[in-house]
């Protein structure tokens, strides 16, 4: 297996065995980049939401998002006082399938992210595409 892929498997690793918290509501950046970087010991570095790291990432690549790609969603709604698209994310797990925060750390189809119930204010989430691990850890591989 080679370094990257290690990675990728680490990663999912982590997110799978933390299914079902409930502590990462509003935090689906912060449960993303946590399963690389607590399944890695390593430090991934994004944007202070999911939009801007989208943006950081892009051009995003369309269709199912690759296994260990980040799959960005455009969603708006009130946070910390103020109404913008903070955007969401997953982790790809393959096969069309994403886990990400929501209520709760939880697994669904990538595309059916887009009918979960939206929280009081916020738009459904809209998927706009994904990045590959190669776009979000290039300042961390060697």
């Amino acid at each position: 297996m080679d370094d990257l892929n290690k990675l990728i498997e680490n990663a999912i690793s982590w997110a799978l065995k933390n299914r079902e918290r409930a502590d990462y509501p509003f935090k689906c950046l912060a449960f993303v980049e946590d399963a690389y970087e607590l399944g890695n010991r390593m430090v991934v570095l994004g944007g202070d939401c999911a939009t801007e790291s989208a943006r950081m990432y892009a051009p995003l690549q369309a269709g199912a998002p690759g296994r260990g790609g980040f799959a960005f969603y455009r969603a708006e709604g009130p946070l910390f006082g103020h109404w913008k698209d903070w955007g969401h994310v997953g982790l790809a797990l393959g096969d069309g399938l994403v886990i990400h925060s929501w209520n709760r750390i939880r697994t669904d189809a990538y595309l059916s992210v887009q009918t979960l119930a939206a929280p009081p204010g916020w738009t459904q989430p809209t998927y706009i595409g994904w990045a590959s691990p190669e776009a979000f850890l290039a300042g961390s591989l060697g």
